[in-house]
């Protein structure tokens, strides 16, 4: 279903209130009650020529949420975002952004965006930056002075509001312009790579302010290769590959319950082997066997089946699954 002008939906109406499941593995939906989604799309695609960037993706994120957007390089991440942000027109499907159709002028004026790759004049000020971006977000004068030295502060360049950009380091850099998608109070903000650059003090801080949107009932749509970070803030998630929802939902549903347990063995015969694959998957790296679906309680018998079989065990690890892991299986389950 594209977007044309006899569509029977007309640009003003609501988006639908349900979707129909995607493709993949479609987990929780919620719905803010009384509120339409801060994001929805409906098999959305974007084709250039031969090359499909997005084969039709379908998906809901509920205002207030903080969601995670993963894939790896050339799944159609950036692609979506430019489609939800109206910066491109769809080949196909819907998508519509704070109960508008994407890219509605009105809808984008309470739109943040951090994009991944972006750059400001070396010779600019801190502050001049955000001036120009207050000025073409069409702020009221009077509200400048105090948008820009509250985004300074929650940044953390509140100290460096007067240097120029030529010298910030690539780490100062990434703050401002999370500095500029703060701007104006946004009720949903795009988030590209948000932690790029930053050491660890800088991501724990980013996380810091990501989660203090939410408090404030900002939507956060978050791009990141850093699974890790993406684990320890987001409510729900969305894992596309090949242009598609390939999972989504809550994290723990993403993730699941599946558990491992790790050991350190060595004189492992046949009946070793046996042993191990009775218990579930298993990975070997040299001395180290990953044993996938044990559960805690089970770890004991393991061990004793393998002391049994003649098996010397040197360290036993229990652990849960992480969205790492989990992102990899998914598409390796998917090539």
């Amino acid at each position: 279903m594209g977007v044309r002008a006899d569509s029977r939906r007309l640009p003003s109406d609501p988006p639908p209130s349900s979707l129909p499941e995607g493709e993949g593995i479609s987990l929780s939906s919620p719905e803010a009650a009384g509120q339409p989604p801060a994001v929805q799309t409906l098999d959305l695609a974007k084709h250039y020529s031969k090359v499909i960037a997005l084969a039709g993706l379908t998906m809901t994120v509920a205002q207030g949420e903080i969601f995670g957007f993963l894939g790896p390089n050339g799944a159609g991440k950036t692609t979506a975002v430019k489609l939800l942000l109206g910066l491109t027109r769809p080949t196909g499907g819907e998508a519509w952004v704070l109960g508008a159709r994407a890219g509605d002028r009105e809808s984008r004026r309470r739109i943040g965006y951090l994009p991944e790759l972006f750059r400001y004049q070396d010779w600019l000020q801190a502050r001049e930056v955000l001036q120009l971006h207050c000025l073409l977000a069409g702020l009221p004068a009077h509200l400048h002075h105090a948008e820009i030295d509250t985004a300074l502060a929650t940044v953390g360049l509140t100290k460096r509001a007067t240097d120029r950009v030529g010298t910030f380091s690539k780490g100062m850099q990434q703050r401002l312009g999370l500095a500029v998608a703060l701007l104006g109070q946004p009720r949903l903000i795009f988030l590209d790579e948000p932690t790029s650059a930053l050491d660890p003090v800088g991501r724990r801080d980013v996380r810091e302010i990501v989660r203090d949107l939410k408090r404030r009932g900002t939507t956060v749509f978050l791009n990141s290769h850093l699974l890790s970070e993406v684990e320890q803030v987001c409510d729900r998630v969305a894992i596309v590959d090949k242009g598609r929802v390939v999972a989504q939902g809550l994290m723990s549903e993403v993730i699941g319950g599946a558990r491992a347990v790790r050991l350190r063995l060595t004189g492992v015969n046949g009946a070793g082997h046996t042993a191990l694959a009775h218990f579930g998957s298993v990975e070997q790296e040299g001395d180290w066997y990953t044993v996938h679906g044990v559960e805690e309680e089970t770890v004991p018998a393991l061990v004793a089946a393998l002391v049994q079989a003649g098996a010397q065990v040197h360290a036993v690890a229990p652990r849960h699954h992480t969205l790492e892991d989990r992102f990899l299986q998914l598409l390796k389950r998917v090539e």
